[in-house]
C-alpha cells in the first residue's frame, strides 16, 4: 500500500499545483459574466481566441515536454535538458518572430482584431519558454515550488483582470484626472484580458530564468532526432486534443452562430471544469509514476488498480456536480441569460470524464515507445469531432457540438481500450468499472433531463448516496486494508 500512498502524496502535491490555479481561474467566469463588465458577444470573442491559443500552444510544444520525462530517466540528465531547452528556445523565438511579423495575415484568416493577435503571440511565445523549467521540477522532485510559482501567476492574472475590467473604470470615473484615469481605454475588455496573460506568462518567465543561465547549452543532435521521433506523434496527438477540447468555438463562429449563443455555450461549459480539475491534477501526477515504475514486476496490476479508482472518483465527481449544477450556475455564471445553454452540461462533464479515462488507458502505448498509436486515436477522435460537428451544428447549433465531443472522448477511449488489450495487456476490474459508471451515468441524466427530479434535489441526493454504497459495498476490503496500515 506504500506504494499508492506515494502515489496519492504526489498526485496531491501537483493537484494542488493545478487546481488552486484554476480555482482562481474559476473567479474569472463570474467577473466576465457579470452584466456590465463583458456582454455575451465579447466573452464570446474571448474564448475563441483562447481556442487558438490551446491549439497553437501544442504546436509550439510539440511533444517535448512527454519527450523530456520519456528521456529524463534513461539518458544523460544534463544532455536532455540542455537539448530540450535550446529546441524550444529557438522555435519559440523563430516562432515570435515570424508571428509578429504577419499578424496581420494571422488576424485576417482568424477574423480576430490584430491588436488580440499581437497579445496572443506574446503568450504563446512566454510560455513555451517555461515548458522545460517547468518539467525539470516536477522531473527533479520540486512540486512546493512548482506550485508556488503556478498559483501565483495565475493569482497575478486574476487580480490583474479584476484591475483592467472592475477597479480601473471606476478609477477613471471618480478619479478623471488622475495618472490611472490615462491607463483606461473605453471598449477594450479583451484586450485587457490578454494584456494581464502577457504580463503573468512574462513574470512565470523571469522567476525561471535562473534555468537558462545555469544551463550547459550543449545540443546533442543525435539525442534530438531520437527525441523528436518521440515527441511528434505526441504532438499530432496534442493538436487532435485541441481540436477536440476547444475548436468547437471557432467551428461555431465559422458556420455563423451568432457569437451571443457561443458565449453562452462557452459559460454554461466552464461548469465542466470540476471534472477537468480532477482529470488534470490525476495526470500530473500520473505521468512520472508510470515511467518509473513501468519496470516493477506488477506495474499492470497497479495500473489496472489506479484507473479503477480514478472512475471511481470521478463517477462520483460526475453525479455530484450534475445533480448540483443549477446551484453552481448562480455562483459561476452571474448573468442569467447564459444560463439557455445549460443543457449542455451533463454532455460536457461526461465527455471530460471520459477523456480522463481514456488517459488513463493511454498508459499502454506511452511504456510500449508506440506513441504514433496515440497519435492515431488522437486523429480518430479529432476526424468524429470535425464531422460531427459540421454535421450536427446546422441542425442543432451549440447542442451539437456538445454531441460532438462527447462522440470523440467515447471513440478514444474505446479505441485505446480495444488495442491496449492487444499491445500491453492490464487486467481492468471491466465489471466494477462499468458498474460504477454506467450507474453514475444513467443517474445523472435522470436527475438533470426530467424536470420534476431536477427541480427537487431529493432523486439527486438519494441518488449520490446510492452510488457511494454501492461504491462501498464493492471496495470494502480493499479500503478496511487502507484503514487498518494507518
Amino acid at each position: 500500500m506504500s506504494l499508492y500512498k506515494n502515489l496519492f502524496k504526489q498526485t496531491a502535491i501537483y493537484g494542488i499545483a493545478t487546481v488552486v490555479p484554476r480555482m482562481f481561474s474559476l473567479v474569472l467566469t463570474p467577473l466576465y459574466t457579470t452584466p456590465g463588465v463583458m456582454d455575451m458577444e465579447k466573452f464570446g470573442e474571448v474564448t475563441i481566441i483562447f481556442s487558438w491559443l490551446v491549439f497553437f500552444n501544442v504546436i509550439l510544444a510539440y511533444g517535448m515536454e512527454t519527450a523530456f520525462f520519456r528521456f529524463y530517466n534513461t539518458e544523460n540528465k544534463a544532455s536532455v535538458l540542455s537539448t530540450s531547452t535550446i529546441s524550444l528556445f529557438w522555435s519559440s523565438t523563430l516562432f515570435l518572430c515570424a508571428a509578429l511579423v504577419g499578424r496581420q495575415y494571422l488576424a485576417d484568416a482568424a477574423g480576430i482584431d490584430v491588436e488580440y493577435i499581437t497579445y496572443t503571440i506574446w503568450v504563446l511565445a512566454l510560455d513555451a519558454l517555461v515548458i522545460v523549467p517547468f518539467s525539470k521540477l516536477r522531473a527533479n522532485g520540486r512540486p512546493i515550488f512548482y506550485a508556488v510559482i503556478k498559483i501565483g501567476s495565475v493569482a497575478l492574472n486574476v487580480l490583474l483582470n479584476f484591475f483592467f475590467l472592475l477597479w480601473l473604470p471606476m478609477l477613471s470615473v471618480e478619479q478623471p484626472d488622475s495618472f490611472i484615469a490615462t491607463l483606461y481605454v473605453k471598449d477594450f475588455e479583451i484586450g485587457y484580458v490578454f494584456v494581464a496573460n502577457v504580463i503573468s506568462s512574462l513574470s512565470v518567465l523571469l522567476i525561471l530564468l535562473p534555468h537558462y543561465f545555469k544551463l550547459s547549452w550543449h545540443f546533442d543532435f543525435k539525442l534530438w532526432r531520437t527525441m523528436m521521433r518521440y515527441s511528434l506523434p505526441v504532438m499530432f496527438a496534442g493538436i487532435a486534443y485541441a481540436i477536440n477540447e476547444t475548436f468547437d468555438r471557432p467551428l461555431l463562429k465559422f458556420m455563423k452562430i451568432p457569437m451571443e449563443e457561443i458565449g453562452a455555450y462557452s459559460a454554461c461549459y466552464r461548469l465542466a471544469m470540476f471534472m477537468t480539475l480532477f482529470t488534470t491534477a490525476f495526470r500530473l501526477g500520473i505521468e512520472p509514476f508510470f515511467f518509473s515504475h513501468s519496470k516493477n514486476e506488477n506495474a499492470t496490476q497497479t495500473y489496472a488498480t489506479i484507473t479503477k479508482y480514478f472512475i471511481i472518483f470521478g463517477s462520483v465527481i460526475l453525479l455530484g456536480v450534475v445533480v448540483f449544477a443549477d446551484i453552481i450556475k448562480i455562483i459561476l455564471i452571474r448573468d442569467e441569460s447564459y444560463w439557455v445553454a445549460m443543457k449542455v452540461v451533463p454532455l460536457i462533464i461526461l465527455a471530460n470524464f471520459f477523456l480522463g479515462i481514456y488517459t488513463n488507458l493511454s498508459v499502454w502505448y506511452k511504456l510500449s515507445d508506440k506513441t504514433k498509436m496515440g497519435a492515431y486515436i488522437s486523429i480518430a477522435g479529432a476526424f468524429v469531432t470535425l464531422a460531427f460537428n459540421f454535421a450536427l451544428i446546422p441542425v442543432w447549433g451549440y447542442m451539437g457540438s456538445a454531441f460532438a465531443t462527447i462522440g470523440a472522448y467515447s471513440a478514444m477511449m474505446l479505441i485505446s481500450y480495444y488495442l491496449g488489450n492487444k499491445y500491453y495487456p492490464i487486467p481492468y476490474d471491466m465489471k466494477k468499472i462499468c458498474l460504477y459508471l454506467g450507474l453514475s451515468i444513467v443517474l445523472s441524466f435522470i436527475s438533470f433531463y426530467v424536470s420534476i427530479f431536477r427541480e427537487t434535489y431529493i432523486f439527486g441526493i438519494l441518488s449520490i448516496i446510492f452510488l457511494m454504497l454501492m461504491i462501498y459495498r464493492g471496495e470494502k476490503e480493499t479500503l478496511r486494508r487502507i484503514i487498518k496500515r494507518k
